[in-house]
């Protein structure tokens, strides 16, 4: 790009930058001497391919969604949690909402994650420990007593179930009164990382499709402001894949909804900012800002020239990251800080919308509330006192992070590549990235890719050549046992005791009534949430939910893969 052309699109980021609102605040060093909101080439100077690079704000976006980077808005800390039952979770809710934290994020227990009730026989001794406990809306309505969902943005962490749940979810914010059209937040919903990592389906890919173009369909409609999917890499990374896999098979996998939100006719200048993405920000620092501006800039693209996206904010990729869970260790638990605060600050340099930062303790149990506390710290640091809120992408323009950003976005081309072609003698959709995403599914392509990388990785830290500090150096320690949370038997007691309760207390000729209408409706052609949301409203448990699915739909088994 020429002098010329840099300067005038300088000029038009000054432009938007000057029109739009900041934060009041001071954008100065420590030492009080001023910093510029952004920065780029010296005045006349040529650089070639710059208009890959760009100006914040501007397509293809490497370098942020807006001109003001975090002077106009700082991301949201939205610190992931739940644990045992629904109260017990509300008041960990209201401890982070009262150290600070900007928004909710649930974790779901293994039962809820994989649509079971409490007191099936596959929930035994698994309810409350790995998440919350919700079985239907009156769990709900325990989990945000006294937190106004009408106020708070809410993201729920959940594939499989996740319809069921978030009508449980507006059930429950029914009954607090609230407007349901002004309900903001984000639901996981994305089915194709379960298949291809983190494994809880409930049934064949195509009906899990088909619940999700209905749930696209009814927020699209009637909540504009809830984002109905939230596309993660989080789960394939943690699997073991690499950053430029987890980037291309997260990205292809919008890709695939974005076809989905087409087939239902669906416009994708409507539908496309509904859409957002959960990343993961591993220990690689510069390796994870580079993934990150190269997800921005591929997706703009591929939204505009392959999808035909006019609408700015349909090219704009929005994303929450939440800092490496598999970087953490047992050895030295205490590094775990370190290596959180680092992984942060790399997805704040990265430009992340909102972050969640992993607690100290999170690879030996769920976080007390003082590693909760020390983790969501971590963020106010970051964003009180270290600058970093100051300068819209202060390292674009940097050779390395460049050449990296670059490097991870052709890797990430090649990937697709492979998808279309694996698509390409399809049948049913041949040549789509849907099509190539369900036969590497089928093929068991993606988990072998990532099974290979997760070996090679293993094989270097067990020879020495990749090195983790407690555990395959300097693994001489002071450090004493630490207290952990510890979920009681009683919880799950507890919570089996309620929910007979419930049952009992219910009109259950009206739940059955409403779950063979929502099953009616899965057998024809009309959108299933309003059915759900009447079960839901009837107090059916989501097993009981999930069940006559399954009954309908089958189950899903994945095929072996050598």
């Amino acid at each position: 790009m020429d002098a010329h052309d840099i300067a005038a699109g300088r000029a038009r980021w000054q432009r938007r930058y000057d029109d739009a609102r900041k934060r009041d605040a001071d954008f100065t060093t420590l030492s009080g001497s001023p910093v510029e909101p952004v920065y780029g080439p010296p005045e006349g100077v040529e650089v070639p391919g710059f208009e890959r690079i760009g100006w914040p704000g501007e397509y293809p976006y490497t370098r942020g969604l807006h001109p003001t980077g975090y002077r106009g808005r700082t991301w949201t800390i939205r610190q992931f949690s739940g644990f045992g039952n629904a109260q017990q979770t509300n008041a960990r809710y209201k401890m982070l909402l009262g150290a600070g934290g900007g928004g909710l994020s649930v974790a779901f227990d293994m039962p809820t994650l994989m649509g079971r009730d409490s007191d099936e026989p596959q929930s035994l001794g698994e309810v409350g420990h790995c998440g919350v406990a919700i079985d239907s809306a009156a769990d709900m309505d325990i989990l945000f007593d006294g937190i106004p969902l009408a106020d708070v943005t809410t993201s729920m962490t959940i594939s499989g179930p996740a319809v069921p749940v978030f009508c449980m979810y507006l059930v429950a914010a029914e009954r607090q009164g609230a407007d349901l059209s002004k309900l903001d937040g984000t639901l996981q919903t994305d089915i194709f990382k379960e298949y291809i990592a983190q494994k809880e389906w409930l049934f064949p890919p195509e009906p899990h499709l088909r619940l999700i173009g209905d749930l696209m369909e009814y927020t699209g409609a009637n909540i504009p402001r809830y984002k109905p999917l939230s596309v993660s890499g989080y789960h394939i990374r943690e699997a073991g894949s690499t950053a430029a896999q987890e980037l291309a098979f997260t990205l292809a996998d919008g890709f695939g909804y974005v076809e989905l939100g087409q087939s239902r006719g669906l416009d994708v200048n409507a539908f496309a900012p509904g859409l957002s993405f959960f990343f993961d920000a591993h220990v690689d620092f510069f390796e994870e800002i580079a993934k990150f501006r190269a997800a921005r800039r591929i997706w703009a693209r591929w939204l505009r020239d392959v999808y035909g996206a006019t609408n700015e904010k349909a090219l704009w990729l929005k994303f929450h990251t939440q800092t490496a869970g598999v970087s953490l260790t047992a050895q030295q638990p205490y590094n775990n800080v370190v290596r959180t605060a680092v992984e942060a600050l790399a997805a704040v340099l990265g430009g992340t919308n909102s972050l969640h930062t992993n607690a100290l303790d999170e690879t030996l149990a769920l976080p007390t509330d003082e590693a909760a506390e020390i983790a969501l710290r971590t963020q106010q640091v970051l964003m009180e006192e270290t600058g970093v809120t100051n300068v819209a992408d202060p390292l674009g323009g940097s050779w390395y992070v460049e050449a990296l950003t670059d490097r991870i976005e052709a890797e990430a081309e090649a990937i697709f590549q492979r998808i279309r072609d694996m698509g390409a003698n399809d049948t049913n959709g041949g040549g789509t990235i849907t099509a190539g995403i369900l036969r590497g599914i089928e093929d068991g392509w993606f988990m072998s890719e990532i099974a290979d990388s997760a070996f090679i990785y293993q094989q270097a830290l067990e020879k020495g050549d990749k090195r983790v500090v407690g555990v395959n150096v300097h693994t001489g320690s002071v450090t004493r046992d630490l207290d952990i949370l510890r979920v009681s038997h009683e919880v799950e007691v507890e919570q089996n005791r309620l929910l007979s309760a419930r049952r009992a207390g219910r009109d259950n000729a009206a739940v059955k009534e409403r779950l063979e209408r929502m099953v009616a409706a899965a057998r024809g052609g009309e959108n299933m949430i309003p059915a759900m949301l009447d079960a839901c409203r009837a107090e059916a448990t989501l097993g009981e939910i999930c069940g006559a699915l399954k009954a309908e739909w089958g189950i899903y088994r994945e095929p072996a893969r050598f």
